[in-house]
């Protein structure tokens, strides 16, 4: 199938199209609502994680949230210090707690929400952690789940949850089997550009740039509407999503093309991004593979750490370069990487700047780094690849 938004690499390299109105550098793009009062309160677990490779979800709901207000998140070993200091460098004054007991000393009335800030690898409880979550549901909390384990599932739970009158949201839970839904075709009826933010390994922020791209892209009056794919961003309060990697193999590709056609049709916007999940390369994951065939992005954002030796949780793999892994996209797709974004993890300033300079060179694409850069690099890399998108923004101006 041909893809109609598809440019050629001399249509998108030569001169990026100037965003007309500039957005705020991060952290401020991802601010909360200014809604925050009508949102949930939450204290979030990520012990011995926070900042780290595992606690990927406490980390972005610390960036970013919709849906929760975060009071507070538990870590014993970061206990006493700002958790936007350590995540980012920047004060936002959510405190970081050495357990249960310490963040419910913050608060004057028992927060709404404990939510499970982590994801391990094994996708199960401690017997350690199970312990912690029955004390939140003893206390009167609802719990947020983003495991693979199934907390209604488990008869300890459930009683718990039904002696305290709470809930438990296991986000990951798929639709029962009979309402999964198949491939249809029906994606080719999205007649907006549809970009996918894939990466060359897991964890390495995929989800926090398309988090950033859709927030600078609305800023400037371009209507983004962003498609979750995983537990973090449907906890952050994305309205369109699936815990595709939860979901059996035979209905990824549709329940991925319902989600896509759902946010077209409910929001009409002018662009959508799509979150992105493992790497295409990765042998440990195939949820890109569904992703591209599901969502059939007209173009790729690709995240990349040039600081990260080899791949999370398996270090006897080494990373990919930016080059094989875009060969491999537009091999495996009918798309084009019309971009790069960097994860700095040990990295200096300098050696960021110096490693966008040099992929773009090598790639011919506009490189950036969604967190140290200015937002405005991400929307000019889409006007870039879309220029009608472009020209749709002078007229709103006009």
């Amino acid at each position: 199938m041909s893809n109609p938004f598809l440019r050629s690499p001399s249509a998108i390299t030569p001169r990026p199209a100037p965003s007309l109105v500039r957005v705020k550098a991060t952290p401020s793009v991802l601010e909360p609502a200014r809604d925050a009062a009508r949102r949930a309160t939450a204290i979030v677990y990520c012990e011995a994680n926070f900042g780290a490779i595992d606690g990927k979800t406490a980390n972005g709901l610390v960036r970013h949230s919709e849906k929760y207000t975060i009071l507070s998140v538990i870590d014993s070993q970061n206990a006493g210090r700002d958790a936007g200091e350590v995540l980012d460098g920047v004060h936002n004054a959510i405190p970081l707690c050495a357990d249960l007991a310490a963040a419910l000393a913050l608060t004057d009335s028992i927060p709404d929400f404990f939510i499970f800030g982590m994801a391990p690898a094994s996708g199960m409880l401690s017997p350690g952690e199970r312990d912690v979550v029955l004390e939140a549901i003893g206390q009167g909390m609802n719990v947020v789940n983003g495991l693979h384990e199934f907390l209604n599932e488990d008869a300890e739970f459930v009683a718990a949850a039904a002696a305290s009158k709470v809930r438990l949201i296991d986000v990951r839970r798929p639709r029962e089997k009979k309402d999964l839904r198949l491939f249809s075709g029906r994606i080719n009826q999205v007649n907006c550009p549809r970009i996918a933010v894939l990466g060359t390994d897991c964890a390495i922020g995929k989800r926090t740039t398309a988090t950033i791209l859709a927030r600078a892209l609305n800023a400037v009056g371009i209507k983004a509407v962003l498609v979750g794919t995983g537990q973090t961003g449907l906890m952050q309060g994305a309205r369109y999503g699936v815990a595709l990697d939860a979901v059996p193999s035979q209905f990824c590709s549709g329940e991925m093309e319902a989600v896509v056609v759902e946010a077209f049709e409910g929001e009409h916007p002018d662009v959508i991004i799509i979150e992105g999940q493992g790497a295409l390369s990765h042998p440990a994951f195939s949820t890109s593979s569904l992703i591209l065939r599901g969502s059939h992005p007209h173009a790729v954002i690709l995240q990349h750490a040039p600081g990260r030796a080899h791949r999370c949780d398996f270090p006897a793999m080494p990373m990919p370069t930016p080059a094989s892994e875009i060969n491999l996209i537009q091999t495996f797709s009918d798309t084009r990487v019309i971009g790069l974004t960097l994860n700095h993890e040990n990295m200096e300033t300098a050696e960021v700047d110096a490693a966008a300079t040099h992929y773009s060179r090598e790639l011919g694409i506009p490189v950036a780094d969604a967190l140290t850069h200015t937002p405005a690099r991400l929307v000019d890399m889409v006007l870039a690849a879309f220029p009608e998108l472009h020209r749709r923004q002078v007229a709103l101006l006009q």
